[in-house]
């Protein structure tokens, strides 16, 4: 029997989808992707516990040890006829290098429906040196942009790609500084940042219970709370936390150990109150890290995010190995490219919202200044566009948008 293309049914139709002519990478500083890189002020980078608190001069501020130090990066990929797609993750001009050096080679000239061929080249012509962190963002970037190409070649948005909608819109929960405003915008829940680790012993876990019993005083007994722990914890610590905070209904603790430390997820995830969830997978990539979170019983909910887990292509697979074992898949939040995969997936049941006002105060786009069209929740839903790709644009007047340059 004749195999047939990916494109058949198009050249069929007489719909010839052309080839990628070029792949290039774009860095951006000051907001967009890299949405730590804030002015002054911001609740994002307002002591917020991290791995580095243990050193006094690094708590304060999150930029302090140069966590907005990478920027934005900004992946085009063009096809013979001019149709440009494009993707947005950090990883700024590290990433860049490793797209136009090394990535390219995989595209360039090949058919945009070979996103399958082109990740598994990319991933493992870079796997003496990848595996993880920059170079799976580099990746991620790169598979957005196919994505967003294909949508736009077929002019079709990437969720009807995807398998089409599986719900008519997409409820949200909130994170940032104010969970008792977003519950009046209409969201489902709020998920604070904690402030204090284990660096700042018993008075640090009394401030962080007590901003907790506060909120929920606030916020009413049905309105869900949680706690993103940044990597920050120990296990005793996060034990204790989760134990004292139990009282005031906090739905789950998320990313409270170091995220190689599977183990100590499978202990914590035995140690929490009975009805409380643990969390984790924003700083994981790939099938086979989210393989031993899954098999080793680490999370309740995984929350890989789609700019750095491996894009579309592999977080198909991530939900997968999830959805066979009845865990939800919550994707960190990555705007309209976790949008468009979660509306498509029946345990993706609700997403996040990164609230990127400085005071928490009102809804914003979370990629601004760099995207244009990004669509916002209303009343804590969100209809997702039809329009083809991921239905956004990048913005002409953005100044600090720049071509990479090796």
């Amino acid at each position: 029997m004749a195999q047939t293309s990916a494109a058949a049914p198009f050249e069929r139709s007489g719909i010839n989808l052309p080839k990628i002519r070029h792949v290039r990478a774009t860095v951006v500083r000051g907001g967009g992707g890299d949405y730590h890189d804030q002015a002054g002020g911001h609740w994002i980078d307002d002591h917020v516990s991290t791995p580095m608190a243990k050193y006094p001069e690094y708590r304060a501020s999150r930029q302090s040890f140069g966590l907005n130090v990478l920027g934005t990066l900004v992946v085009e990929v063009e096809a013979d006829d001019g149709t440009i797609g494009f993707g947005v993750t950090t990883g700024g001009d590290p990433a860049a290098w490793i797209v136009e050096r090394h990535l390219a080679r995989f595209l360039e000239g090949a058919a945009v429906t070979d996103y399958e061929r082109i990740w598994d080249q990319m991933y493992l012509g870079s796997i003496f040196y990848g595996r993880k962190g920059l170079v799976v963002n580099a990746i991620s970037g790169v598979d957005l942009a196919v994505w967003d190409l294909l949508g736009r070649l077929r002019g079709e948005p990437v969720y009807h790609l995807l398998g089409g909608a599986v719900r008519d819109e997409q409820p949200f929960y909130a994170t940032g500084a104010r969970p008792d405003l977003a519950k009046g915008m209409g969201f489902i829940g709020g998920k604070l940042p904690l402030h204090h680790g284990p660096a700042e012993r018993e008075e640090g876990l009394n401030a962080n219970i007590a901003l907790l019993a506060d909120m929920r005083a606030k916020v009413g007994d049905d309105f869900w709370l949680m706690y993103d722990c940044w990597m920050s914890l120990d296990l005793n610590y996060a034990t204790r936390l989760a134990l004292k905070a139990a009282p005031y209904g906090l739905k789950w603790i998320e990313e409270a150990l170091l995220p190689d430390d599977y183990w100590g997820y499978a202990d914590l995830r035995r140690a929490v109150p009975p009805g409380m969830m643990v969390t984790t997978g924003e700083h994981e990539s790939t099938r086979w890290g989210f393989r031993m979170l899954l098999e080793m019983g680490c999370a309740d909910i995984i929350q890989p995010d789609v700019g750095w887990c491996g894009g579309i292509t592999e977080l198909l697979k991530i939900s997968a190995l999830a959805d066979a074992r009845g865990v939800l898949v919550v994707p960190h939040a990555s705007s309209v490219y976790s949008y468009h995969f979660v509306i498509t997936r029946h345990n993706s049941p609700f997403a996040e919202f990164l609230m990127m006002a400085p005071k928490a105060d009102e809804v914003v786009p979370m990629l601004n200044p760099l995207l244009l069209d990004e669509p916002l929740p209303v009343n804590g839903r969100l209809k997702v566009p039809d329009r083809p790709g991921f239905g956004v644009r990048l913005n002409p007047a953005c100044e600090r948008l720049r071509p990479y340059t090796h």
